[in-house]
């Protein structure tokens, strides 16, 4: 694995069904990021690649990715279920820059109007990121637990905020 990828040899694009093992591997590296199956990877790279987005470098190494989803019932919202960027790449602004391009690219192909995270109160580094990016936006901001530490997680893990931003402007 490469010590340090300069901003510009890292390209972004759709995942492919051949990112789901370098994913696995990915998250591993990213605590505190909950892991996920190799087959649950390869589902977000295959059946959710139009809402998902892949950094590699220059060796097509897999550095950042993003997974997202539409809700079901909210087929205007893009709702980002993980962000990971390997440590060789952190501090160069590339969570924003696949946040920011993934948002583009679905409210392009999707229509998108809104998009939705959870976040752990007290991570900061996900408070900054998407703070930063709705800011960004110019999208009001609406924080709600949608997930209790007591309700759903029996105190084994800390409450989950829902981060609703939007409607977003219409694109010129």
């Amino acid at each position: 694995m490469t010590t340090q990828a300069p901003k510009s040899e890292i390209a972004l694009r759709k995942p492919l069904s051949t990112d789901g093992q370098p994913l696995n591997a990915l998250v591993g590296r990213c605590p505190p990021l909950d892991a996920n199956s190799t087959y649950c990877n390869l589902l977000q790279c295959t059946h959710f690649a139009d809402t998902s987005i892949a950094a590699v470098n220059s060796q097509n190494e897999l550095m950042g990715f993003i997974s997202g989803y539409i809700p079901p019932s909210r087929p205007n919202t893009l709702f980002v279920w993980q962000v990971a960027v390997d440590e060789f790449c952190r501090g160069q602004g590339l969570a924003a820059r696949m946040l920011s391009a993934l948002i583009e690219r679905c409210r392009g192909e999707q229509s998108i109007q809104f998009i939705e995270t959870t976040i752990t109160p007290g991570n900061q580094a996900s408070e900054a990121l998407f703070s930063r990016v709705y800011q960004e936006l110019n999208a009001a901001v609406e924080k709600t637990v949608l997930f209790s530490r007591k309700q759903h997680f029996a105190d084994q893990h800390d409450d989950e905020v829902l981060w609703r931003a939007g409607p977003l402007k219409a694109l010129a």
